[in-house]
């Protein structure tokens, strides 16, 4: 095994879950059932477990079970997921959910029962997924796509999600100074360096994490998944590929902020940054822009981004392999790339949990992959 895996997982009140535990080993594990059965949300489960936002998106008092029994108002719970992952230093126990403290939604983040940061946590657990609405993750919105590449460099640098957070409440409050009738140019000066500084260390994980990723695309195979070229569109990350140090990153965007108030009050938004970068993606062998592609080959270029991604990291440290949840991953795909599928992900070694509406689907997979039905609101291993 090259990374960590969870062991056991448990569910409390979350989503159509009342109970539920599951026992699991260390490669894939394949959930299979009817559409509405719940398979994604036990891969939510799991990624509620790491930093940031969790795989749906969702508010997280939206993941609490809900009873709706005779007609009653929709009534969330606190709810509870926890797992025992290993790790190279031994077992540790994660447990994540909320609570109602006062009256409000709170949520907690815990390790061996002591309370855990959003850092620690991405230091020990490296999650990356792929669900049906990134099927055409290139042919959309482009904040998607850097959020997509954003969570990936969570893997490489755990303090990635802190300065993207610091980033963008910065801008935020700069906005808001900006709509004052008068704002305080020395107030807005140093908000704008706090940004500034949060941009720098962003920008340089992004480039790092580039340089990676293409090298390891650059090494895997050829088949069955098509190769990708990535690029990042960004002038910041230009300048950073180019050898720019973070104070110099830093004072540029200082300056075309400073110079750029104006243009920025009117607009309601800040048009110089980082957040205005974009993850470019080109199908090598056809030559052309991923966004040209068919839906099944789009997905195709998305998976081989992230085995590529998996491999990287697994290559950097043992202990760093991202557990990987693909929700729906053989849609779309034909059965030699099922195939591909499943050698390329038992060669990494890194767990994966995979749903699929059918058994069928998970053929190619091992028998040592324990395929497991999920029926109202209950497993039941095959």
């Amino acid at each position: 095994m090259s990374g960590p895996f969870f062991s056991r997982l448990d569910l409390a009140e979350f989503r159509n879950y009342a109970r539920l535990s599951l026992d699991v080993g260390s490669g894939c594990i394949c959930l299979f059932g009817e559409n509405g059965a719940g398979k994604t949300n036990i891969l939510e489960a799991i990624s509620v477990l790491g930093p940031g936002r969790a795989l749906r998106g969702a508010e997280l008092a939206d993941m609490g079970r809900r009873d709706l029994a005779r007609g009653a108002a929709p009534n969330p719970k606190p709810w509870q997921v926890s797992g025992r992952l290993h790790t190279a230093s031994g077992p540790i126990q994660i447990a994540a959910g909320i609570e109602d403290v006062q009256g409000a939604w709170r949520r907690f983040g815990r390790i061996d029962g002591a309370v855990s940061t959003p850092q620690k946590l991405a230091s020990v657990l490296r999650l990356v997924w792929l669900t049906p609405n990134m099927d055409r993750l290139f042919a959309g919105p482009r904040s998607e796509r850097l959020k997509f590449f954003d969570r990936l460099t969570f893997g490489l640098v755990p303090d990635h999600g802190a300065a993207v957070a610091g980033y963008e409440r910065a801008l935020r409050e700069r906005q808001k100074l900006l709509e004052e009738p008068a704002p305080d140019p020395a107030w807005l000066d140093a908000v704008e360096a706090r940004a500034a500084a949060f941009a720098a260390d962003l920008v340089r994980a992004r480039v790092d994490m580039l340089r990676l990723l293409d090298a390891q695309i650059a090494r895997a195979p050829r088949a069955p998944f098509p190769r990708a070229e990535i690029a990042l569109a960004g002038a910041m990350e230009a300048e950073a590929a180019s050898g720019a140090d973070a104070p110099a990153l830093a004072a540029r965007l200082q300056a075309a902020w400073r110079s750029g108030r104006p243009r920025d009050a009117q607009a309601g938004r800040c048009l110089a940054g980082p957040h205005r970068s974009d993850l470019l993606v080109r199908h090598t062998l056809k030559d052309q822009p991923a966004d040209a592609s068919s839906t099944g080959e789009q997905k195709a270029l998305l998976i081989g981004i992230i085995l590529a991604y998996a491999a990287a990291l697994a290559a950097r440290a043992p202990d760093a392999a991202p557990i990987l949840l693909l929700d729906e991953a053989a849609a779309h795909l034909d059965a030699a790339r099922r195939e591909g599928l499943a050698a390329r992900l038992e060669s990494l070694g890194c767990q994966a949990w995979l749903t699929g509406v059918d058994a069928s689907l998970f053929d190619a997979f091992s028998a040592a992959a324990p395929r497991i039905e999920i029926r109202d609101g209950a497993a039941r291993q095959l």
